[in-house]
């Protein structure tokens, strides 16, 4: 597996096996499948990644480290 960002395009690929694509479908907003020949996902692609899903992973990881520094407070 590879994955890729390109920051100017702002979309994250994601390669799960080497191959060429036979079809590609918008899966939902923003998110494409990519299909080999019989069918199976060989790629993601993710447009808009920083908002759709760089940014709320960031916020998920922040919410979550000022969860254990409470924690640890005694």
């Amino acid at each position: 597996m590879k994955v890729r960002y390109d920051p100017k395009a702002d979309i994250l690929y994601i390669l799960l096996k080497e191959g060429p694509v036979a079809d590609t479908d918008e899966v939902s907003e923003d998110v494409w499948f990519e299909y080999d020949e019989q069918g199976k996902v060989i790629g993601i692609e993710i447009w808009n990644a920083g908002e759709n899903i760089i940014r709320k992973s960031l916020l998920e990881i922040e919410r979550y480290t000022k969860g254990l520094k409470n924690e640890v407070r005694v």
